[in-house]
């Protein structure tokens, strides 16, 4: 049963409530727990939370037990972006993999069996789908994360994860408004800007978010971007032109307004989280993400104290910081409804396979006989964006290995990457694995080594696949989830 501490105002209580902090630990501290009794209503989990099914499950229980309509939410997008399965590669392909194969009855499924997984460990709120549309090849942060680059196919997959996800009693939350494709800046560093006139973001940017809206997205998460024909001085998670005037103006969008997280350089950086969250907050938005970096009851006190000193200042009205409050609430009555209501009794167990296996695109320029001796894997590995992390296995050797015993695998990088691949392979068939090769010079040039000395070379690119396909057999995954890797796997090893 829900329980508030004796002597906790109502400002307190609301200011507690539109945070969504993080937290170490696979078990929750006693920090958390209290502040879910003075009126904290949302924890974000990460992979460092997460053990397992059966671990994470408990974890839930022992939140709901301090405070039963607790929102918990995850950063589970499937794909590279996974917290669920962070230590093994997930079951699930990514948006650029559904988006290849674009069928949304597919689309949906993934996302429903998604969404069925994260309720059944008790989690009933997802920073999930990003609807961006990846328009500029170049973006280091979003690539496969998007289900592609032509806005009305974005809009078409967005709105069928939106009912996949929500239909398991799920929250979908559809990210990142107004859109983080056509940036060549990782938020999390620094302040991306998007520099395109009205018409191109409405037509572009703006078109899967009103489809997400028209599916009932029950949450939209804010970017920290500048978009100047929008709002030339302040980053969409502080803009009231934005985040007020335009999604629930313009856009006519009622649910909740998530900011990104308030860790991340581009707002930090600049203004700091305490004040760019009050200023969030003024502009809009619901609830304020923070966690994935910042992850201790230090950070709730100093965001709580803001939000509670600017409302007695007067810079922060007390009715939108309790309408902020209000749509949190509103958020946990229906998920509560839709958990009680939603049928999961059909399991999916296979659909994420199926998607990977149908998303695989081949090409060969003659007929490829598949390998029976146990070839050397060559993962030219290019560094994980913070999204993703650097925690989460990728590549085809694992699912290689299981095939074809005695796989060996080396990881290489730099200028120096051909060679040093081409020494330790030896006289074994070489597999060569690269992440969006188009965005790496030093990857071409190591193919180039590679391909001149071994023309044989299989050749499977995990990322965008914008560079030439090449080699002896190409695949292109669209993604570097594990069901990605055993999908090219099958094909080098004729399973």
């Amino acid at each position: 049963m829900t329980t508030l501490a004796s002597g906790t105002d109502t400002l307190t209580r609301d200011a507690l409530t539109v945070l969504q902090p993080g937290f170490a630990g696979t078990s929750a501290p006693d920090w958390l727990l209290r502040r879910l009794g003075e009126g904290l209503a949302s924890v974000g989990l990460f992979g460092r939370n997460i053990a397992s099914p059966e671990q994470l499950a408990a974890l839930t229980a022992q939140l709901r037990a301090e405070r039963d309509d607790v929102l918990v939410a995850i950063d589970e997008e499937g794909g590279d972006v996974t917290r669920l399965e962070v230590r093994t590669g997930s079951s699930f392909p990514g948006n650029h993999a559904l988006g290849a194969v674009d069928d949304t009855d597919l689309t949906r499924q993934v996302a429903f069996e998604l969404g069925r997984r994260l309720a059944a460990c008790g989690v009933d709120f997802n920073w999930a789908p990003s609807a961006d549309v990846n328009s500029n090849p170049g973006n280091p942060v979003i690539g496969v994360r998007s289900f592609g680059a032509d806005p009305d196919l974005v809009a078409r997959h967005t709105a069928a994860y939106v009912g996949g996800l929500q239909a398991a009693g799920v929250a979908a939350c559809t990210k990142h408004f107004p859109g983080h494709g056509d940036t060549a800046v990782d938020s999390h560093l620094a302040m991306p800007r998007i520099a395109v006139d009205p018409a191109v973001l409405a037509e572009r940017e703006l078109a899967p978010f009103r489809a997400a809206i028209a599916a009932g997205s029950r949450a939209v998460m804010s970017a920290h971007i500048l978009v100047p024909a929008l709002d030339p001085e302040h980053p969409a998670t502080l803009s009231r032109r934005i985040l007020t005037d335009l999604l629930r103006g313009e856009l006519g969008y009622d649910g909740l307004i998530v900011t990104d997280g308030m860790e991340m350089r581009a707002i930090a950086g600049t203004y700091g989280i305490e004040h760019g969250s009050v200023l969030a907050v003024a502009a809009g938005a619901d609830a304020i993400c923070v966690g994935g970096g910042l992850a201790d009851d230090e950070t709730v006190r100093r965001l709580r104290d803001a939000l509670v000193a600017a409302v007695r200042s007067g810079d922060l009205p007390e009715e939108r910081l309790a309408d902020a409050a209000q749509r949190v609430r509103a958020l946990a009555r229906w998920t509560a409804s839709a958990a009680a209501s939603a049928d999961r009794s059909s399991a999916l167990t296979d659909i994420g396979l199926v998607a990977a296996r149908r998303a695989l695109r081949r090409t060969a320029n003659a007929p490829f006989t598949p390998l029976t001796d146990a070839p050397y894997v060559a993962a030219l590995t290019p560094v994980a964006n913070i999204a993703v992390g650097d925690e989460t296995p990728w590549g085809v050797a694992a699912e290689l290995a299981r095939l074809l015993p005695g796989t060996e695998t080396g990881s290489f990088a730099g200028e120096d990457a051909g060679h040093a691949a081409l020494i330790a392979a030896g006289e074994r068939r070489i597999v060569a694995v690269v992440r969006d090769e188009h965005r790496h010079p030093w990857m071409t040039a190591a193919l180039d080594t590679l391909l001149a000395a071994r023309p044989d070379t299989v050749v499977v690119e995990m990322g965008v696949p914008q560079a030439p396909p090449r080699g002896a057999l190409h695949l292109a995954t669209h993604g570097a989830a594990r069901v990605c890797g055993r999908a090219a796997a099958e094909v080098i090893a004729g399973a």
